[in-house]
């Protein structure tokens, strides 16, 4: 299963600002932290700083292929179904036709690293009269702290190449008072990572879940991505 692609073509595409619902993250790591906490081979690869990565845009995830995994570069969405027109990114009900086939093969599933996700305010900044970004990582001055993680995804083949999207649940209450309507599914470095690739259907589908908030925190509006610096 070849899904490897060129590791450029990023792109960010400001129509998708206003879009409610986990449509923006960064992933600012680079590809040796990927390869030790995925336990994935990235074939000597690098990778830039994405500080905005929105729909449509090329990201790393990585894929099962074998008994080993590979970092490979998808686009983010998958294609519009019916008069849709918009890549679809986000996957809530698991018990539609459009995700059942992909959810219940391990090889269809994906991890999709993480520095921070993005959601916007329900209401306009008063004193801006705008909705505002709030971003949100995992705790590093926990015990556990974890500045890498993964979106639970889905991916499939396509004529445009290889496309995925990721799973939301319910939020909890760190992202819910700012988006109370769904937030992505996190996974942790270690056993989430290995059950989400190798779990039976049901197994996968019990882990639509919301991280615990004593995992997470809301990034401070002044504080920059933490850009890594390439290490090969």
């Amino acid at each position: 299963m070849d899904v490897g692609a060129d590791l450029g073509g990023h792109r960010v595409l400001s129509r998708y600002h206003a879009l409610a619902m986990c449509n923006l993250y960064r992933m600012t790591s680079n590809a040796q932290a990927i390869a030790g906490l995925f336990r994935t081979d990235v074939a000597g690869r690098n990778l830039p700083s994405l500080t905005e990565i929105y729909p449509d845009s090329e990201a790393p995830v990585v894929v099962s292929e074998g008994a080993c995994r590979a970092l490979a570069m998808m686009r983010w969405g998958w294609p519009p179904f019916g008069e849709g027109r918009r890549p679809i990114t986000n996957v809530r009900n698991l018990a539609s036709p459009m995700w059942r086939s992909a959810l219940s093969d391990p090889a269809r599933r994906c991890l999709v690293p993480v520095t921070a996700f993005s959601e916007w305010s329900a209401a306009p900044d008063p004193k801006t009269g705008r909705k505002r970004k709030h971003w949100f990582d995992l705790r590093a001055d926990s015990p556990e702290g974890d500045p890498l993680f993964a979106f639970a995804g889905l991916w499939r083949h396509t004529e445009e190449g290889p496309r995925f999207a990721f799973l939301t649940c319910a939020p909890n209450e760190t992202v819910g008072r700012i988006h109370p309507k769904a937030m992505p599914v996190l996974l942790r470095p270690g056993e989430a990572f290995d059950r989400w690739l190798s779990a039976d259907g049901a197994g996968a589908a019990a882990m639509q879940v919301p991280l615990d908030d004593a995992l997470m925190r809301e990034v401070p509006g002044d504080e920059p991505p933490p850009a890594q610096a390439s290490l090969f």
